[in-house]
């Protein structure tokens, strides 16, 4: 037999406590009713079988305590099994991880920023199978859809610049990843969710528009950073210029954001604080506009919960020292 709450079994300690609570409070009566009692009138004011009744009464007070605390530590005991279905939606993150994303205009990071809200969604997630995109100036998949969410924060934890060598941001690419990776034969709904910092440097994302209104799937975009646009770190502490010496700026492109997640019935969101707003786009966009499907089914081993084995005794025993108690209250002395 296993516990489903075993820290529950600490409360066992009460029994014992409850033990010398009783011898205590014996041992004060006894000494009271001396003093107003000799030893040898002591027989016909507490008999012994009157001794002996609240011993019992207080043995099965004990015991319905003990009893008490092992059904509510959640006795296991044998199994059955249980038909269980997964619900949900197939859901794909694609996230920049472009040199860009080390600008600290949101703390720390834009990119650790865009991780540690990523980590909120999935505690919100509800079965949903979840994929990890990663790009920057060429895109692929880290991840494939899954329900194993450890697995996905393990890839995820990896992303940084230098996971992709290629430079530049191709949104095409990673909407385009990301549409490969749903499964042709999948009747669930789909949809994507873009992280990103700046412009598409690679080409338009024309190409992924079409092919994700072909494919009905909806892309909720998520800009993150200011228009006006913040200095790119480099490796060496200093920042990234371009060709003649400037300084490269990195800037947000809100009206093609907007306009890819408009034209595939998604939802564009700017983030300049840090507050990326995923917990409004997955519950009131993804999860409640969008039908959930069955993503998979099957019987599943559930052990047995046996608390009542040990909650009626302990009620009857509570019942008892209650009988006993109202008997010995009626005892004329």
């Amino acid at each position: 037999m296993t516990f489903a709450r075993s820290e529950m079994l600490f409360f066992i300690w009460i029994v014992p406590l409850a033990f010398l609570v009783c011898s205590h409070g014996m041992r004060r009566r006894r000494r009271i009713l001396l003093n107003y009692s000799s030893k040898h009138h002591m027989a016909q004011l507490s008999p012994r079988a009157s001794v002996r009744k609240r011993w019992v009464r207080h043995g099965l007070v004990l015991l319905s305590l003990l009893l008490s605390v092992l059904a509510l530590s959640g006795p296991l005991y044998g199994y059955k099994w249980q038909t269980v279905e997964r619900k949900g939606v197939d859901l794909f993150i694609a996230i920049d991880c472009s040199k860009s994303m080390l600008a600290d205009d949101i703390k720390p990071t834009r990119l650790e920023r865009a991780k540690r809200e990523v980590t909120d969604l999935f505690s919100m997630l509800e079965g949903d199978r979840a994929g990890l995109v990663a790009f920057a100036g060429t895109a692929f998949i880290q991840c494939p859809l899954t329900l194993d969410y450890q697995a996905f924060h393990i890839f995820m934890n990896a992303l940084g610049p230098d996971y992709i060598p290629v430079g530049g941001t191709d949104i095409n690419g990673a909407i385009l990843e990301a549409l490969k990776g749903f499964g042709e034969k999948d009747n669930t709904d789909k949809a994507v969710i873009l992280i990103t910092d700046g412009e598409s440097t690679v080409s338009d994302a024309q190409e992924a528009v079409d092919e994700a209104k072909r494919k009905g799937v909806k892309v909720f975009c998520i800009g993150v950073g200011t228009e006006e646009g913040v200095p790119v770190p480099d490796s060496e502490g200093g920042f990234v210029k371009d060709d003649q010496g400037k300084i490269v700026l990195s800037r947000m492109d809100e009206s093609s954001l907007s306009a890819i997640a408009s034209q595939t019935g998604g939802t564009y969101v700017r983030s300049v604080a840090g507050d990326m707003d995923l917990d409004r786009i997955y519950r009131q966009e993804i999860r409640k506009d969008m039908e959930q499907k069955t993503l998979s089914s099957g019987k599943q081993k559930i052990a047995e919960d046996r608390f009542q084995w040990f909650l009626l005794p302990s009620v009857l025993f509570m019942t008892l020292a209650m009988g006993l108690r109202s008997v010995d209250s009626g005892r004329k002395d």
